[in-house]
């Protein structure tokens, strides 16, 4: 058997346990799930652990793949775009600049915190403005061509 008829067939099993969770929710109701915490932990935590088992599962696939594929690949290519990617996050975090700032809740977030949340804001703008960039040009020289 193959690994992919496995994962089909261990998709299908969590999808099915999934719409059976789902379907007792539905039944019982919104209104009697916030009328009752035992009826809270009883109908969403079995639900919750299938998500949770699902994210678990995700994540360890998408790490072996990536290990996998880092071995089989280019791996120079792979380092090549980490620094690059490492080079961004440092021109942001020295573009932006830190302040405590009070939230609406009245907590204080801190000025090391703030600078981060500032650098990956503009490390999003940036990759943002190079994939349009790449779009753009991309579609002049099929336009040329």
């Amino acid at each position: 058997m193959t690994l992919h008829k496995i994962l089909k067939y261990l998709a299908l099993v969590i999808g099915v346990l999934a719409l059976i969770l789902l379907a007792r929710i539905l039944i019982s109701g919104g209104d009697a799930i916030e009328a009752s915490a035992d009826v809270q932990s009883s109908m969403l935590d079995p639900y919750m652990y299938v998500a949770y088992l699902v994210l678990a599962a995700i994540i360890i696939l998408v790490a072996i793949f990536v290990i996998v594929g880092l071995f089989r690949g280019n791996i120079k290519n792979t380092l090549i775009s980490i620094g690059t990617f490492a080079v961004i996050v440092i021109i942001a975090y020295m573009l932006t600049d830190g302040n405590e700032v009070i939230m609406k809740d009245g907590e204080a977030l801190s000025a090391s915190g703030s600078h981060w949340v500032g650098a990956g804001l503009v490390t999003f703008y940036i990759l943002a403005a190079v994939a349009v960039g790449a779009m753009i040009v991309s579609g002049v020289r099929k336009l040329i061509k």
